[in-house]
């Protein structure tokens, strides 16, 4: 069984961007504005959510200018990232792309266009890539469309994928326009075994070459997702995307304590052994990440300043906690915690700190760091301190008396999309 989390993110941003005309002659089109930043920066900023910590920008059309820009849009990113590069030699097309990094891509990775986004719950992809049988090469991130017309089609027994169909041709007029397509098209986001590279070659496309082969071959499986797509290769769906992803990916958050909320409070839990989930917890979180919320931890951890684990025992604890919920089909997004006290063991971690509940600390970094709505948040805690901590903090809070988890979260998902006239249908088109 592999891990759910992967580290490792490959981006597709060498396309000369030839339906947008004048407009990409001079700017690569994955760093045309998109609100207040490029559209590559919101792409990077989704895939933090679920644990890439390493890009590897897949270059070739206005390399430089890309790679002058891509520096400038980690630097705003909500954690530090590793960025690396690599240049086609010539016009190799997105398999040629993908050999030419063979020997810098990891045994495990995923890979994406880096001109749309398809705002789904990816922890549903890597849920079932973790279980995936050992001859699977990879999972596609499918999306159902009721006019597949522009783009190619995928036929599917079950989530194996059988077969790539290329794009549609175009529907005859009618009185009432032109007929719809309906379709399952590939939305751009995969999830790969390096052993992918085995059937890549110096130039080549990886939908019309590589892709129908494994088809072909039954490696490939698919996860159908719902959500916002967006594709930004012609003028008008860019103009729309300009307006659109800022606001849907300025999310609502859900803010949780850990001992006596996620997990057990044994007192003091900093190893494996010890964390006992709370009922209901994992399914809380994925529901969250499932409709569309941030999901973070804000957690006090007096156990480090009494000397009882240190912080790297609590960081591996805490990356073992969140591939725990990437298996379940959620995500954390980040997470805070206080280590000190002022009656600490340990010289280090004695002193106040306003991280520490009832403070407001990890609240409001979390904040500022993820650019959050404050009106748009709340916390969800065991304590008293985290309730005062999320009225200090500017928040709403709830307590969380006990018992199952999802029976507190589930109705507060609900009330912010009814108070706010959100329903799916809305949230996916």
């Amino acid at each position: 069984m592999s891990n759910a989390t992967i580290r490792q993110c490959a981006i597709l941003v060498g396309g000369l961007g030839s339906r947008l005309g004048a407009i990409t002659a001079s700017t690569p089109k994955p760093i045309l504005p998109c609100g207040d930043r490029p559209f590559l920066a919101w792409l990077m900023r989704e895939l933090l959510r679920y644990g890439v910590s390493e890009f590897l920008l897949l270059t070739g059309h206005l390399s430089v200018a890309l790679e002058s820009c891509v520096g400038d849009i980690a630097d705003r990113l909500p954690r530090p990232v590793t960025l690396a590069f690599s240049e086609e030699p010539f016009r190799a097309g997105t398999g040629g792309a993908l050999f030419h990094a063979r020997d810098r891509l990891d045994s495990r990775f995923l890979l994406c266009n880096g001109d749309s986004l398809f705002d789904f719950n990816l922890g549903r992809l890597l849920a079932a890539a973790a279980d995936d049988e050992p001859g699977v090469v990879g999972r596609i991130a499918l999306r159902r469309l009721a006019d597949a017309s522009r783009f190619g089609t995928v036929d599917l027994d079950g989530e194996r994928i059988t077969a790539f169909r290329e794009r549609p041709p175009a529907s005859s007029a009618s009185d009432h326009g032109a007929a719809l397509v309906p379709g399952v098209i590939n939305a751009g986001v995969y999830l790969f075994d390096r052993r992918l590279t085995d059937d890549l070659s110096p130039d080549c496309s990886l939908e019309r070459d590589a892709l129908p082969r494994l088809a072909s071959r039954g490696v490939l499986r698919g996860t159908l997702g719902e959500g916002y797509f967006r594709d930004i290769g012609i003028a008008e769906d860019l103009r729309r995307a300009q307006t659109e992803i800022p606001q849907r990916l300025r999310r609502p958050a859900l803010f949780l304590d850990r001992d006596g909320t996620i997990n057990v409070n044994h007192g003091w839990v900093g190893s494996r052994e010890r964390f006992d989930w709370i009922p209901g917890a994992l399914a809380a979180i994925r529901a969250a990440t499932e409709a569309g919320w941030h999901v973070f931890v804000v957690t006090n951890q007096s156990g480090v300043a009494r000397g009882l684990y240190d912080e790297t025992a609590l960081r591996d604890l805490h990356d073992w906690m969140t591939d725990e919920i990437r298996r379940a089909g959620g995500t954390i997004d980040d997470i805070r915690y206080c280590p000190f006290h002022e009656d600490a063991d340990l010289p280090a971690y004695r002193r106040a700190s306003d991280w520490r509940k009832p403070g407001p600390g990890m609240i409001l970094d979390l904040i500022r760091t993820w650019e959050l709505d404050p009106a748009r948040c709340v916390l969800v805690g065991d304590q008293p301190s985290d309730l005062a901590a999320a009225s200090a903090a500017g928040i709403a809070g709830a307590l969380f008396p006990g018992g199952n988890l999802a029976d507190v979260v589930l109705p507060i998902l609900r009330r912010f999309d009814a108070e706010c006239g959100i329903d799916a249908q809305a949230r996916d088109s």
